[in-house]
């Protein structure tokens, strides 16, 4: 756990490490992109073209990256996000330049006399909106002024370079947010509607509006929308696929209860499918307040456990009697069981290809930390106990999102023992846990401060508090009563004794 000089010091310091001047990689990742986009945007092939183009690439392409550096540094660690990145500046521009041969093609063999309005449905801002879905709205931002600006050399004409702005940057905000594949259309038909009213002030502006042309105009730039979105949905899963990216439509989708893991985790392990739900609502609440993505909290919390689906009768949540595995097995060997979950965890997230982010939640979120039971009981009947041999492997939360994942789930496992849950209770329970889990160290490898933890311990208390409430006692129902004739009663009732 860090507090907030250490990590502004550490932002610093990456900067510097990652210096345009001292990352030769990048400085070689951008010279060829930068190659690329200057072949892609020729009109026609010499040498002073070729050469100008690379000059103009390249100094775009710096201006971007030191934006990132800047402002996304989390972008310039891994060279993934650099690499999505400039693919799709290459790919937009590539898009861009055979949709205007294309559509060149269309207008001329339908035998429109103003062959530019093929130039109002070239999908430009496509890219914008993927930018945004693929990473953030910031970047995108960057991105519409970047490629805007490159539509200008070749078409030779800046009205349109303001036509591909206005689009892709109303394309990027559009799409904010998106949790649903079905949010692109609404953003296409933002887009369309956005980019006729740029149309007819374009229109206007070349006085053509009570021309011939402009109702052919105005039909192009209600069918550019379209086409955008057309190109979103083709893009945006191989994207997903190729650099890993986890878009929040592509979370939404892992919460879906018939993806085939989530599923299997019902059927198989139900009570660590209702401890991940519960963990799952903790996380959700405290995320927002430290800075993480809820959704991405939520979505962790759901799979962390996944790896109990192979072995779910060892683990207490899914014992349905109340004789334990573990009392038939040697501790050594129940503390196999228990650092089998992360392994099996692990393997099964790269069966099923859930993204790496959540791969790192289910291998980080035990840390090294204790089997305290275990580790107990072994010396209870054993001389020379290793406390090594009793501790997960690691590695230890090194993100915000898996430090809060542990916390949860050890402070969701502790409040099982409640038998009289109080707020008072509930809050000295939640103190206590996470209090131990900084104690031995569990978070020195990820940046949560001092003041993210009591907000934490604030959002903990007050979902536990809610799900730990107390019921009434219903007439007639006595459920805590003993006696012969309401034994049969008490074993009809438990799922009702339980929903209420």
């Amino acid at each position: 756990m860090k507090d907030t000089s250490v990590r502004k010091n550490e932002h610093h310091r990456d900067r510097d490490i990652f210096s345009i001047f001292k990352n030769k990689r990048h400085i070689i990742g951008i010279l060829i992109f930068s190659l690329i986009l200057s072949l892609s945007i020729q009109q026609r092939f010499n040498l002073n073209s070729i050469v100008g183009g690379l000059f103009i690439s390249t100094i775009l392409l710096f201006l971007f990256y030191r934006d990132l550096l800047r402002y996304k540094p989390e972008y310039i660690i891994k060279d993934y996000p650099l690499l999505a990145i400039g693919t799709l500046f290459i790919s937009t521009n590539l898009i861009a330049r055979l949709s205007d041969y294309l559509l060149m093609a269309m207008v001329r063999g339908l035998g429109i006399a103003y062959t530019e309005t093929h130039l109002f449905m070239i999908p430009i801002a496509s890219g914008a909106m993927l930018a945004t879905l693929l990473f953030d709205f910031h970047t995108a931002i960057v991105f519409s002024f970047m490629v805007s600006i490159l539509s200008v050399v070749y078409l030779s004409e800046p009205l349109y370079s303001i036509y591909y702005l206005v689009g892709s940057l109303v394309g990027a905000f559009s799409v904010i947010n998106s949790r649903k594949r079905s949010a692109i259309l609404r953003a296409g038909m933002i887009l369309s509607i956005t980019n006729t009213i740029t149309g007819i002030a374009f229109l206007i502006f070349k006085g053509l509006l009570l021309s011939p042309v402009s109702l052919m105009v105005i039909f192009s730039t209600m069918l550019s929308g379209f086409i955008s979105t057309v190109v979103v949905f083709l893009l945006l899963p191989v994207f997903e696929y190729i650099f890993d990216i986890t878009t929040d439509i592509s979370l939404m989708e892992l919460l879906d209860v018939d993806n085939p893991l989530m599923k299997s985790l019902m059927v198989n392990a139900p009570g660590t499918y209702h401890h991940s739900v519960i963990v799952g609502n903790l996380v959700e609440s405290a995320a927002g307040s430290v800075g993480v993505s809820p959704l991405l909290a939520k979505v962790g919390a759901y799979y962390h456990d996944i790896g109990k689906i192979k072995m779910p009768n060892y683990f207490i949540e899914n014992q349905a009697h109340q004789t334990s595995m573990h009392e038939e097995i040697s501790p050594h060997l129940s503390s196999l069981v228990l650092l089998s979950h992360i392994r099996e965890g692990v393997e099964l997230s790269r069966q099923y290809r859930l993204p790496e982010v959540i791969r790192d939640i289910i291998a980080e979120h035990h840390g090294d930390s204790l089997m305290t039971y275990f580790y107990e009981k072994a010396k209870e009947v054993e001389d020379d106990v290793k406390e090594s041999d009793y501790r997960y492997h690691g590695p230890r939360p090194r993100t915000k999102v898996s430090a809060l994942i542990m916390m949860a789930d050890a402070v969701e496992a502790a409040s099982r023992v409640l038998t009289e849950p109080t707020p008072q209770k509930i809050s000295g329970l939640v103190d206590r846990v996470i209090d131990r889990i900084i104690i031995d160290k569990q978070l020195d490898e990820c940046d949560l401060t001092f003041k993210d933890i009591s907000e934490i311990k604030k959002r903990f208390v007050f979902v536990l508090t809610g799900i730990l409430h107390r019921r009434i006692n219903y007439p007639g129902l006595d459920f805590n009563e003993d006696t012969d004739k309401n034994v049969i009663k008490k074993e009809e009732n438990k799922t009702f004794h339980y929903n209420i």
